[in-house]
């Protein structure tokens, strides 16, 4: 089973992954706060990132949001996911994660599952994407596309023929979410009949909180021992985005609980 992190040190995310021993590694292609969504540019390490034996995961940019109705939100998310995808692929990885996205007050979440959609099938027609997108569940707000087990299904519906759609499961945004982390492994399997990655992470906050507040894994409102058992029934890959004076800690614990 591999085990990594999130490395929050771009200009050298190997060096990083192999100080803390991990197994794999999640990076940035681009400034992930830049509400502007840039195209990437090359990384200057592409050749020693592909060459490690390191695998590597991209997360995308957080203010991408393909299910807006609006349509200067929406344009440049589908054109940044294909960007960040295209840079995903030139490094190596084997997937881009992707924020279910959100609609506002009103607003016809129908439209927005379809609009999820519409980004495979335009995509489609240019010959796919760089890496498969992960889509990744989220924490709050009222107008979600994949906070709740019942919008997760709803998405797959729109999604879940098309290849390049897989899943990801954050353990901290499953718990502000209000979703109970027991068994919750087998009830996203049965709705998307998989799970590609999980983002392992403990919450600072109480549940069905609705905030996204990460704690290491022996620090948080949720049982260490629920978040091992996860580990084990998904058998997926999984990245820490755990506080980072805390990271190599959560690895070493992790590891040991499951061994």
């Amino acid at each position: 089973m591999r085990l990594g992190a999130h490395v929050r040190e771009d200009a050298d995310p190997i060096g990083t992954a192999e100080a803390m021993g991990a197994d794999l590694l999640q990076m940035f292609v681009t400034d992930p706060q830049d509400r502007k969504m840039p195209k990437p540019a090359p990384h200057p390490d592409a050749e020693r990132i592909r060459s490690s034996p390191i695998d590597v995961v991209v997360h995308s940019s957080y203010i991408i949001n393909v299910a807006s109705l609006n349509n200067r939100l929406r344009m440049p998310s589908r054109k940044a996911v294909e960007q960040q995808a295209a840079a995903a692929a030139e490094i190596g990885a084997f997937g881009l994660v992707v924020h279910g996205g959100h609609l506002g007050d009103g607003e016809d979440d129908a439209k927005g599952f379809e609009n999820w959609a519409k980004l495979f099938e335009r995509q489609a027609d240019k010959g796919g994407f760089g890496v498969p997108i992960l889509i990744e569940n989220t924490a709050g707000g009222d107008h979600a596309m994949a906070r709740t087990l019942e919008s997760i299904e709803r998405l797959w519906d729109a999604v879940g023929g098309f290849d390049q759609a897989g899943f990801c499961l954050d353990t901290c945004h499953a718990w502000a979410g209000g979703e109970d982390l027991v068994g919750l492994v087998e009830r996203i399997k049965n709705i998307t009949g998989r799970i590609d990655l999980i983002h392992l992470n403990n919450s600072r906050d109480e549940f069905d909180s609705g905030r996204d507040r990460h704690a290491n894994l022996e620090s948080g409102h949720i049982d260490a021992d629920v978040l091992v058992e996860i580990v084990r029934a998904a058998g997926a890959p999984v990245i820490l985005e755990t506080p980072s004076e805390g990271v190599a800690d959560d690895l070493a614990y992790l590891r040991s609980a499951l061994s």
